[in-house]
């Protein structure tokens, strides 16, 4: 389980592809030494396994299901990633809870500076548009937020001048994919609700 507050913004080194799945390697700021081989991390939003570590570096896999569920297949040599360690119990809950599983892929529509907020306008799948609400929380590759404004098929966040320095928001372009979690909580009640209907 993940806050949704990054720690630290990666790069990759290396995306290997191994029949259909792959390793990825990621150079990080984090105490690579202190990770346990098994340890969970968050890389742009989606819970994975530290297989191996180097120094400043660590290697994970990724299976077809990840392929094919994120947009981590498309990241390349030099792309920023946005990484988190698991949360423990005893730390305060800043962002919202984060299972760091993928439910699909958005793409930013447009990006609007007014004055010091940054705005981002995303579109996804019509399917993941139920379980997001205005006011409500949303995970953009793993970045807690705050929705803005939405629609069955779009969704807009303000984001605040430290968010966009300290995550891979700061690099997104208009046409890039994005991995979306939408809010837990959201999930199981709209479960509950089609299963009473």
């Amino acid at each position: 389980m993940f806050t949704g507050l990054i720690e630290d913004v990666g790069k990759i080194v290396s995306l290997r592809l191994i029949e259909r799945a792959a390793a990825l390697t990621v150079e990080t700021r984090l105490a690579v030494r202190a990770m346990e081989l098994g340890a969970s991390i968050a890389v742009n939003g989606a819970c994975l396994t530290v297989v191996k570590k180097g120094r400043g570096e660590f290697t994970v896999d990724m299976s077809p299901e990840t392929l094919k569920r994120t947009s981590l297949k498309e990241l390349r040599a030099g792309s920023l990633v946005n990484l988190e360690r698991p949360m423990r119990l005893s730390d305060r809950l800043g962002g919202h809870l984060v299972t760091g599983h993928v439910d699909g892929v958005a793409t930013v529509a447009a990006i609007e500076k007014k004055g010091e907020f940054t705005f981002f306008k995303f579109l996804l799948p019509r399917r993941l548009g139920a379980f997001l609400v205005s006011k409500g929380s949303v995970a953009v590759d793993g970045i807690s937020l705050t929705v803005n404004e939405c629609g069955s098929r779009q969704f807009s966040v303000a984001i605040i001048p430290f968010t966009l320095q300290h995550t891979n928001l700061r690099g997104r372009r208009v046409g890039d994919k994005v991995n979306i979690e939408t809010d837990l909580i959201g999930k199981y009640v709209g479960n509950l609700m089609k299963t009473r209907a």
